[in-house]
């Protein structure tokens, strides 16, 4: 059997979430998820999970590096930069559970992954990869020179016969406009085999339009493979074949909905966890509800290991 490689790109934070008067120290980030839930679901012997961003130097650094090597996540392309901090987020919670975020990220590590001493050795190794993993945050967070730099990686890593997977998940406070955003996400798509679309980000960046018509603009920008997450509803999955299925969601009683953070995120590691090993899109989209049903019933973006549901294969 030969291992595949997945590159994982993207931004983890420190997490300070704050509930009376007690603040409780985490990590989080979009991608970061993905990564630690892909890599529990699939065997490292079938797909090996990279977590690629860059780091400072500091012990809150040390301690994502340990926890995500833990996870068995490889961590062996990941820079750190003396010169920068991790970034921060801090979640206030009020008597009503209600939350509001607080972010310190504008000279964060990971905004400079690409413009390091590194950076060119780090993208040659990753264009000979077999899939590369990003989302709308991690483009959103970097420079315009940065940006173009990744749609180089991108292009280099399909004409090696790699596949590029992209997540949508637009957080419109990270850019200048919208009009910035959406020529970013059509040059992305543009280089992308499997987009994951969550309708409520899509109606939030193009304004709100019939399904029929999300599919038409991606599949016009050249995607093969569309996966449109509609929250607790059915998805709908889009192959290269024109076929169209949609696929049910696990309904879970309301009392069992415990915290739906991470729960986009661990769809796409649980798609991906039998697409990237030689599933169908049905059943790849299954797998995915799967996963997110179970993540959704635990507090926090990543849940006991013992939690899990089945790996793949």
């Amino acid at each position: 059997m030969t291992t595949k490689n997945i590159a994982v790109i993207g931004e983890c934070m420190i997490e300070l979430s704050q509930k009376g008067s007690d603040v409780k120290r985490g990590f989080g980030g979009d991608t970061l998820n993905t990564s630690v839930y892909l890599s529990r679901l699939v065997p490292a012997a079938q797909l090996k999970v990279h977590y690629i961003t860059a780091l400072g130097t500091d012990s809150f650094s040390d301690d994502m590096l340990q926890s995500w090597q833990q996870e068995g996540v490889d961590t062996s392309l990941i820079q750190r930069l003396e010169n920068r901090l991790t970034g921060l987020y801090y979640i206030e919670t009020d008597a009503h559970g209600e939350r509001t975020f607080y972010y310190w990220r504008n000279e964060a590590a990971a905004r400079y992954w690409l413009e390091s001493a590194s950076s060119d050795q780090i993208c040659q190794t990753l264009a000979g990869f077999d899939y590369l993993y990003l989302s709308g945050i991690s483009i959103a967070i970097l420079s315009p020179q940065s940006r173009e730099r990744l749609l180089a990686l991108l292009r280099a890593c399909r004409a090696n016969g790699g596949k590029v997977i992209f997540d949508n998940n637009y957080r419109p406070r990270l850019w200048q406009s919208r009009e910035e955003t959406q020529a970013a996400y059509r040059d992305i798509l543009a280089c992308t085999d499997i987009a994951f679309l969550t309708l409520d980000d899509e109606d939030m960046l193009w304004g709100k339009q019939p399904v029929d018509a999300v599919l038409d603009r991606t599949r016009a920008l050249g995607v093969g493979e569309i996966v449109i997450k509609c929250r607790a509803d059915a998805c709908l999955v889009s192959e290269a074949s024109g076929e169209l299925q949609e696929v049910p969601a696990v309904k879970l009683p309301k009392e069992k909905v415990v915290d739906t953070t991470a729960a986009g995120d661990s769809f796409s590691a649980g798609y991906l966890a039998v697409r990237l090993t030689g599933g169908s899109g049905g059943a790849a989209a299954e797998s995915g509800h799967r996963t997110a049903s179970t993540v959704i019933q635990y507090r926090g973006a990543i849940i006991p290991r013992d939690a899990m549901p089945a790996r793949a294969g």
